[in-house]
């Protein structure tokens, strides 16, 4: 009798940048990232793909303890509040949805680009030894009065970057790769 091929390990072959990737509970508030920090972490996101090269993005990034720091941190929800005030800088993404004030749609796949750009982001900041935090617990119309972003061009998220304060939960979990790959069809249809 021969033993059966040992299962691979979940994370055996993904990439160390994304295998040790994890979202901070919190952030070391003595880190400042310099201003070619920033710029490298939104360079990466400029290198992402996007439908037609459309590059239906823009990035508002604000670094801790400047009144603009303060004025965002005013919008966000206690929750995240709580743990985004210690990030290094906070970054608003948008997107180009629209033609100026127009029904007529810029990129239909406009939040599906910014998501792109915001992984390449993550990684990066990764690659640099720093954690990303992506969220939406801020009153997003409050934001957009205060950001007034021009038309066409919608608030979605926003990510905290910065040096993760303390290790990653023990145990990250995923929902496994069967249903990853079938979660949303009908049965009828698998």
């Amino acid at each position: 009798m021969t033993d059966a091929p040992s299962q691979p390990t979940p994370l055996a072959g993904v990439h160390p940048l994304l295998r040790s990737r994890f979202s901070p509970l919190d952030f070391d508030p003595t880190l400042d990232l310099t201003a070619d920090d920033v710029d490298l972490l939104l360079d990466a996101a400029r290198w992402a793909p996007s439908a037609g090269n459309s590059q239906p993005w823009a990035f508002v990034t604000v670094v801790r303890g400047t009144p603009d720091h303060a004025r965002l941190l005013a919008h966000l929800a206690p929750s995240s509040r709580r743990w985004a005030q210690h990030a290094s800088v906070l970054v608003v993404c948008l997107a180009h949805r629209y033609v100026d004030d127009t029904d007529l749609t810029f990129s239909e796949f406009a939040d599906y680009d910014l998501g792109q750009a915001v992984a390449h982001l993550t990684l990066q900041a990764s690659g640099m030894g720093l954690a990303a935090r992506q969220f939406r617990a801020f009153d997003l119309e409050a934001l957009a009065a205060e950001l007034r972003p021009n038309p066409g061009w919608a608030i979605v998220s926003m990510v905290a970057v910065g040096l993760a304060a303390g290790a990653p939960a023990s145990q990250r979990t995923r929902i496994d790769l069967d249903e990853l790959q079938t979660a949303a069809l009908s049965r009828e249809a698998r």
